[in-house]
């Protein structure tokens, strides 16, 4: 047999066969999901992000309403509290059994959706001081609406009605029923409400959610305090259209924004001696709010800036506070001339007045006080661990 013809090797031609230590091609292999699919009803309770937002806010105030109910019935039992009366005694538990309810609400609904009750806009490593900027400009700015009120004559001041010890003591007494005025009223509307809203919420349920309450004010309020949320609602309706249509990462948010704050001045019509400039204040002052979640990332300054805005307002400054004039205050004041600008009896925050004092903390908070915006919705992450749970 005849060799094979011997041919000579190319050394600068490259072998079919890859040396041993020849790096491999790269290859790609689909990601297999370990995400079983939604299965029967599932779907209806559970969505990308958990538990789906209306099931959380159903929850969420049926137990919020149920404590309320107990723990005020048990209050009541205790005389601890009284129907129609406005004491210092009876606000503090007042406010107690209120705030020990929405944390137990929170707290359970929070196991439910596998969070923290903290994942409710209350995560910052810098909350004492935010909480404490709070604090300073709530005062500063109730401070410039009084001593425009007095500048302008709609606002005189009498003698200081406490003395000695008692002017500590009403001090620390008011001081800690507006600290939990604080967080009662921030903790549901900006803290579950605004965190829930944001991650389940879209254009078309907003704007059902909004219709809904202004057809419930027409129906159940008498006189003119509800124009101020009627005037809030449509205030908000072009900007999140606006969003809506971009198709804004953002507008999940501002959406929520634009609900609680319709919400927080709905909450205040049914207060004694409310004029539709209050209740337009409160439901800005709601907004303004959740500004400054966007630019801290938490509500703790929402809270210190609610907190000393009332306690100035009815202990510091003894004015009428949502049409309540309480006891144990340090100065005695009274509006005088036109109700339009002295506020009359809802007291500063029925002035014209309010209005741009409120949008000077808004300008505070945007130019002087601003962070990289946070969008507050979970990360991809966050969800495919969360889901991992269920």
């Amino acid at each position: 047999m005849e060799p094979e013809p011997h041919s000579e090797i190319d050394p600068h031609a490259q072998s079919s066969i890859p040396p041993n230590d020849a790096p491999l091609a790269p290859v790609t292999i689909q990601p297999v999901s370990s995400e079983a699919p939604y299965r029967g009803l599932h779907w209806i309770f559970v969505g990308s992000e958990g538990l789906r937002a209306g099931w959380s806010l159903l929850i969420f105030f049926t137990l919020l309403i149920g404590f309320m109910a107990g723990l005020g019935f048990l209050f009541a039992s205790l005389h601890l509290i009284s129907k129609g009366a406005f004491t210092p005694r009876t606000a503090i538990f007042s406010e107690l059994f209120q705030l020990i309810s929405l944390v137990a609400a929170a707290a359970i609904v929070g196991l439910i959706e596998r969070r923290n009750i903290f994942d409710y806009n209350l995560r910052d490593s810098r909350r004492m001081i935010h909480f404490f900027s709070g604090l300073v400009i709530g005062f500063l700015a109730l401070s410039a609406l009084v001593g425009g009120l007095a500048a302008g004559h709609w606002l005189t001041f009498g003698p200081s009605t406490l003395s000695g010890s008692g002017i500590l003591k009403y001090a620390l007494i008011w001081g800690a029923v507006f600290l939990m005025v604080g967080c009662f009223e921030e903790g549901t509307m900006r803290c579950y409400l605004q965190y829930t809203f944001t991650r389940g919420l879209n254009f078309w349920w907003a704007l059902g959610v909004i219709g809904s309450l202004c057809a419930l004010l027409l129906w159940r309020t008498k006189g003119e305090a509800s124009w101020g949320v009627y005037i809030i609602a449509l205030l908000g309706l072009l900007p999140c259209l606006y969003l809506h249509v971009r198709k804004s990462p953002q507008s999940g948010f501002w959406q929520a924004a634009w609900i609680t704050s319709a919400l927080f001045g709905a909450a205040h019509t049914g207060n004694n001696g409310e004029n539709w400039i209050g209740i337009f204040a409160a439901a800005l002052i709601g907004f303004v709010f959740c500004v400054s979640i966007w630019v801290t990332g938490s509500a703790w300054w929402a809270i210190g800036c609610h907190a000393a805005w009332d306690w100035a307002e009815t202990y510091f400054y003894g004015t009428a506070d949502s049409g309540f004039v309480a006891p144990g205050h340090l100065f005695s004041t009274k509006p005088a001339g036109n109700p339009l600008w002295s506020g009359g009896a809802d007291g500063p925050e029925g002035s014209l007045l309010v209005i741009p004092v409120v949008l000077l903390i808004l300008v505070w908070l945007l130019f002087l006080h601003r962070q990289r915006p946070r969008i507050i919705k979970m990360t991809a992450e966050e969800t495919s661990e969360m889901l991992s749970r269920w």
